[in-house]
């Protein structure tokens, strides 16, 4: 049963504490906060020596069943934990891998985070994780933090363009691998999607069902992943023969207030967009709000599945990306480097898939 927190009475309150509470208080109790039970607390009670606690609690031989149990006894009614401290200042290994991503809230990061914490479970190590919140400067503070709590390795999903400040954690042993967007003037293990080749082909099957006049509306270009996306949307028209008008091309912030002006800007004039191509699942969210306000069929296609998209009118055709195979992919690269593969630093490079249910194949108006 839960007490209510009650504040210490002041010298001079007429509220006295009852003899029996006082002298509990007094006595050295394993439960109290800042007060763990030790090694020696567990001995005592078991009736053993400090070495066969140890023997126990480490998993070693030598210990008969009967002894083991009466210590596991102790262990358990004592709620005794093994303090790591020593064990890892002699192995030099913490058992632990840090994951440094944009954003803990976007549902993309979700499945990508659960599945490096699966690996690194599989490798008996903990996970973890932050947010940069696409910042360079915490993101560096965030992993220059997590290496002074001496993490064996690290999966960053980088904020930065400039990685050199990692060089010397690297050169210590502190193994890392950037997923979906590569590192900046380093050389490291990476994971990314293939977005150039996702976007152009998105773009090709607007382009394929008619659309000519197509708007682009996507994350900053600095991004890498923006970057690749814009990159492929070019390509499609230029390869199509099709002209980019600059007024179609809106590479910014993601907030929804941007994206919203951006999309009505090029659904008004006399020669409004007939198609939306969205550079990520946030922009492609905010331009079904915005297209279910039109009075006429507007095709889009998104970069990035998302939740519900197929239960919408017209389901959203997307071009879709494996979070999850993202995280395991750079998480299984981790920890082979950490088992101690010694090759050169590796590109591996996964190919997106194009789902068409129906908002991209919308004839144009």
């Amino acid at each position: 049963m839960l007490l209510a927190c009650r504040s210490a009475p002041h010298e001079g309150d007429p509220e006295t504490v009852p003899d029996s509470v006082r002298s509990a208080a007094a006595r050295p109790s394993s439960g109290r906060y800042g007060n763990r039970p030790t090694m020696k607390d567990v001995a005592a009670r078991a009736g053993v020596g400090l070495k066969t606690v140890s023997r126990v609690v480490n998993g070693e031989a030598g210990v008969s069943p009967d002894t083991e149990r009466r210590v596991q006894e102790s262990i358990t009614a004592l709620g005794f934990r093994r303090n790591d401290s020593a064990r890892i200042l002699r192995k030099g290994r913490t058992a632990s891998i840090g994951l440094v991503l944009e954003d803990l809230a976007d549902p993309f990061y979700a499945p990508l985070s659960r599945a490096v914490e699966e690996v690194a479970r599989a490798h008996g190590a903990l996970l973890i994780n932050g947010s940069s919140a696409e910042d360079p400067g915490r993101e560096q503070e965030l992993v220059l933090a997590l290496c002074a709590r001496r993490v064996d390795g690290l999966v960053i999903v980088p904020a930065s363009d400039d990685h050199r400040y990692l060089e010397p954690e690297m050169a210590a042993g502190v193994a890392t691998v950037f997923v979906d967007r590569p590192p900046g003037r380093i050389e490291a293990d990476q994971v990314l999607v293939d977005s150039f080749a996702g976007a152009r082909e998105g773009v090709a099957h607007l382009v394929a069902h008619g659309h000519r006049r197509i708007g682009f509306i996507g994350d900053l270009p600095r991004i890498h992943t923006a970057h690749e996306r814009i990159r492929g949307y070019e390509a499609a028209m230029s390869e199509a023969g099709l002209p980019v008008h600059p007024g179609w091309m809106a590479p910014g912030a993601t907030d929804p207030s941007r994206v919203r002006a951006d999309a009505e800007r090029m659904l008004g004039g006399p020669e409004p967009v007939t198609a939306f191509f969205a550079g990520n699942n946030r922009v492609t969210v905010t331009l079904v709000r915005v297209l279910a306000e039109v009075g006429r069929p507007v095709a889009l296609l998104g970069f990035d599945d998302f939740e519900l998209a197929d239960m919408l009118s017209p389901p959203v055709s997307v071009v879709a990306q494996d979070p999850a195979q993202l995280g395991r992919s750079a998480a299984d690269l981790l920890f082979r480097r950490l088992e101690g593969a010694q090759d050169p630093p590796c590109l591996k490079t996964h190919p997106t898939r194009l789902i068409a249910r129906g908002s991209g194949e919308l004839p144009p108006a």
